[in-house]
């Protein structure tokens, strides 16, 4: 595409280049060469676009001049994922159903749907238009999907879950599997408690690969609209995740959690069940929530604490064989 034509369907604004500029491709600042285009959002990487052998970058309206052209944007990080868009597309899939699959004859699958080798859609199934499960996909009996639905290989929803439009399951995703429930009787055995609620998951969620979401006994876990999960996540029984949040890799939720809307949750958080994560608030990487954290805060730590008073205990801590000896030295003898 010529450059002038990225900028138009970017909303960006073109400087210092041609517009009759071909551009081939797309790659990182670092990696980028002549013909392709790059961009600039964490400033740590600003130094890289003086020497960047990339023909174009997408940088913030207020970023230097550098010797390639600039398409100026508002929110370059974004601007960049919709130019992939321009030069990669995604994988597409015929409608069709696969002679080893295997459809119960009271099940509903709308139209256009790509059902792949050795799927299994189990009785009383709906799922909407457009859907394409690949090969292993096994849908349980009385689930309800929406249109557009993907699940890729050996994604599972378990019975009785309900699923919005345009969910995306990766590989290994689990949706409704048993809640870690059990009462210990008087002999000290553990009796399993039945986990009967199904998983709720609204429009636009994506849920990615290796990720488990748990059905609960009493109450429903519920994943609201447009939010984002990661790899090896793994949401407890009646847990509520609101909008348009993101759970990154290896964070688990304990049964009953309550996170809010727009809340991020960094790698391997893990959040004590029954605890409450405030609307916007942001949890840093390893950090361990035992109780509420109100919204629009950033804690850190095990247990959480306030994001700027974990860093002056971070300070500290190097010092604190060091300020052990000083006390000591300095406490009265006997």
């Amino acid at each position: 595409m010529k450059l002038v034509e990225i900028a138009t369907v970017l909303g960006a604004r073109l400087e210092n280049g041609s517009p009759d500029l071909e551009i081939t491709g797309v790659a990182g600042i670092r990696e980028a060469g002549p013909g392709q285009l790059t961009f600039v959002a964490n400033p740590k990487y600003a130094g890289d676009a003086r020497t960047t052998k990339a023909s174009a970058v997408i940088v913030v309206d207020e970023f230097p001049a550098i010797p390639a052209a600039l398409l100026r944007s508002k929110n370059p990080y974004l601007a960049f994922a919709r130019a992939i868009e321009l030069f990669c597309q995604a994988p597409r899939y015929e409608p069709s159903v696969h002679p080893t699959a295997v459809l119960h004859a009271s099940a509903k699958v709308g139209e256009g749907a790509h059902i792949g080798p050795y799927v299994v859609v189990d009785q009383d199934v709906e799922i909407g238009k457009d859907a394409v499960l690949l090969a292993h996909v096994v849908i349980y009996r009385g689930a309800r999907i929406g249109d557009n639905f993907f699940a890729h290989a050996h994604a599972v929803v378990r019975e009785g879950c309900r699923l919005g439009n345009r969910v995306l399951l990766q590989n290994g995703v689990v949706i409704g599997a048993d809640g870690f429930g059990f009462a210990k009787d008087d002999s000290g055995h553990w009796y399993k408690i039945l986990q009967p609620e199904p998983v709720v998951i609204e429009d636009d969620v994506e849920i990615q690969a290796n990720s488990c979401i748990d059905r609960a006994s009493v109450e429903r876990t519920h994943i609201g609209r447009g939010t984002k999960i990661d790899n090896l996540v793994q949401v407890g029984h009646g847990s509520r995740i609101g909008e348009h949040s993101l759970l990154a890799s290896q964070v688990g939720l304990g049964g009953s959690s309550k996170i809010g809307d727009h809340v991020i949750l960094t790698g391997q958080v893990g959040v004590v069940g029954h605890c409450t994560v405030g609307d916007g608030a942001v949890v840093t990487p390893q950090s361990g929530v035992a109780g509420d954290i109100e919204a629009g805060a950033i804690v850190s730590g095990a247990p959480a604490v306030d994001h700027k008073l974990w860093l002056k205990y971070s300070a500290v801590l190097p010092r604190l064989p060091e300020i052990a000896r000083a006390v000591r030295a300095k406490a009265p003898k006997e």
